[in-house]
């Protein structure tokens, strides 16, 4: 169509004209005349040099330009790949894996270092459209990407510097078989299922099921998006997550479940790292434009502050906040972020307004707390290093992950942490916490530690686990950022371009 609008254009410019844009693009030895005709003379010069000057803006531009409404999920994929082929220093696309009809999992990142982990650089993911009938979270997260590439061209501060400091991993949609069978009821309508009719968010391995029934985990019969989860977690050491939802206006912290025992606090199911939920669901309820009023929906539910324990609310097993919390050490809360499951489309922008800074304000809460890593008495950096804060006893004890580092999620103030490692000394230090986010980086603290001596008394520490087992093999080798190579878009614009050329010197 460009090339087709051009050459209806030049055709309209007389041959005196003509020849003085040619000469002024060309050159005089170039715009001699051709048997074509007047209207030909350095007609295809001129076009071929236009073009030639054109086609980076083809090859490296997003040739999708992002609406507010419901993109299929081809045209998410597609919009993923052009975002990542047109910014190669700061994204790039991947794939988890497949649903249960083959649809491909993607996941855009986001950072200075978009194809790897670097050393004390935190990750965080978010993850939306788990129940396929709970749409707004694609759009929300799609433009949250449109948002964070714009403000790092344009060197925005507050982009620049959260991709300096952040990788940002996006997953748009975790069940895109259900979208795809979703009805638009505001409440009721079917899509929330996978393809086989399965709840996702009742899918995964339950933090108490040991308690509740006899048996391992076998890890073959979950459905294939939360296995592909599950791998996606032990390829990564997430340290903050949040799962987007809708039908509700609430920020949800763990736990979901409960064994009836001491993490029954007051009707809630609390983690050891209560506090820090807390704020977390805070962070996002206050950052939004209605939710901390806590009955914008006006459906008779009440929640002070816009937020509540998810066990406090209703109890669900096999959840996937808690699971990022017990197996991955990761600090997931469920964002509902809209009353309406299918919002209509012409109230986006507003829901993209209300929800805008407290998308943002929760990735920066991935710099609090305290970050570093575990050496031996050799200076190696050491994995699955046991690194305990005192008075916060997990089901899973924190531990370091394949490049020796720790990452813990801490509020302003002192604590005391124990290193524990097979053959060394027992470390403890107490730690001056500061406030994080603000700076963009949490307190940088690395442990250093000695060989214990021969028939020495070694500290054990002490983890309460009602599971069958903890698993630490978190860092599988070669899912993200390998998995899947991106499609250059751009390379069949630069055909079209080539053969508009070719067809110009016939």
């Amino acid at each position: 169509m460009f090339y087709l609008g051009l050459k209806q254009q030049l055709s309209l410019v007389s041959p005196p004209v003509f020849a003085g844009v040619c000469r002024c693009f060309v050159g005089v030895s170039r715009c001699r005349s051709d048997p074509r005709g007047p209207q030909w003379t350095g007609y295809a010069a001129v076009m071929s040099s236009l073009l030639l000057l054109l086609l980076p803006l083809f090859i490296l531009t997003p040739t999708t330009a992002l609406e507010f409404r419901y993109h299929r999920n081809g045209e998410i994929e597609k919009y993923l790949r052009d975002i990542s082929t047109s910014n190669p220093d700061i994204a790039h696309v991947y794939s988890i894996g497949r649903s249960v009809r083959g649809q491909q999992l993607w996941v855009l990142v986001l950072s200075l270092s978009p194809r790897h982990h670097s050393i004390g650089i935190p990750e965080f993911k978010y993850v939306a459209n788990m129940h396929g009938n709970e749409v707004l979270g694609r759009v929300l997260l799609l433009q949250l990407i449109d948002d964070l590439v714009r403000g790092h061209r344009n060197k925005e501060a507050w982009s620049v510097q959260l991709l300096n400091s952040t990788r940002i991993h996006i997953l748009p949609t975790m069940n895109p078989d259900g979208f795809d069978d979703a009805g638009t009821h505001c409440q009721f309508s079917q899509g929330r299922f996978n393809h086989n009719g399965v709840d996702l968010n009742r899918n995964f391995p339950d933090a108490f099921a040991g308690k509740r029934q006899q048996g391992q985990f076998v890890e073959e019969t979950q459905e294939a998006e939360v296995r592909a989860v599950i791998g996606w977690l032990r390829s990564e050491t997430f340290v903050l997550s949040a799962n987007l939802h809708g039908g509700a206006l609430v920020a949800s912290y763990p736990y979901d479940n409960s064994n009836g025992g001491s993490e029954q606090v007051g009707g809630a199911s609390v983690t050891p790292d209560n506090d820090v939920f807390v704020h977390l669901a805070k962070v996002y309820s206050y950052n939004h434009g209605s939710m901390h009023r806590g009955d914008s929906c006006k459906d008779g539910l009440s929640f002070n502050d816009g937020i509540t324990n998810g066990y406090q609310w209703y109890a669900l097993k096999g959840g996937m906040q808690d699971y990022n919390y017990v197996w991955a050490q990761c600090l997931e809360v469920t964002l509902e972020v809209s009353c309406c499951k299918f919002p209509p489309k012409d109230q986006l922008p507003a829901l993209w307004t209300e929800n805008r800074e407290a998308l943002l304000a929760f990735i920066r809460q991935v710099h609090l707390g305290v970050k570093g890593r575990v050496f031996d008495s050799f200076g190696v950096p050491v994995q699955n290093a046991v690194v305990e804060v005192k008075g916060r006893s997990n089901i899973c004890l924190f531990r370091t992950d394949k490049h020796g580092e720790y990452y813990r999620l801490l509020l302003p103030g002192n604590y005391t942490f124990t290193v524990t490692y097979p053959g060394h000394q027992v470390l403890t230090e107490t730690l001056d916490v500061p406030h994080g986010p603000d700076r963009y980086s949490a307190l940088k603290h690395d442990f250093l530690l000695r060989r214990a001596a021969d028939n020495s008394t070694h500290y054990t520490p002490t983890e309460f686990s009602p599971t069958p087992t903890c698993n630490y093999t978190l860092n599988v080798e070669g899912r993200c950022g390998a998995v899947a190579t991106p499609t250059w878009t751009g390379v069949s614009a630069a055909l079209g371009l080539w053969a508009a050329l070719r067809f110009l010197s016939d």
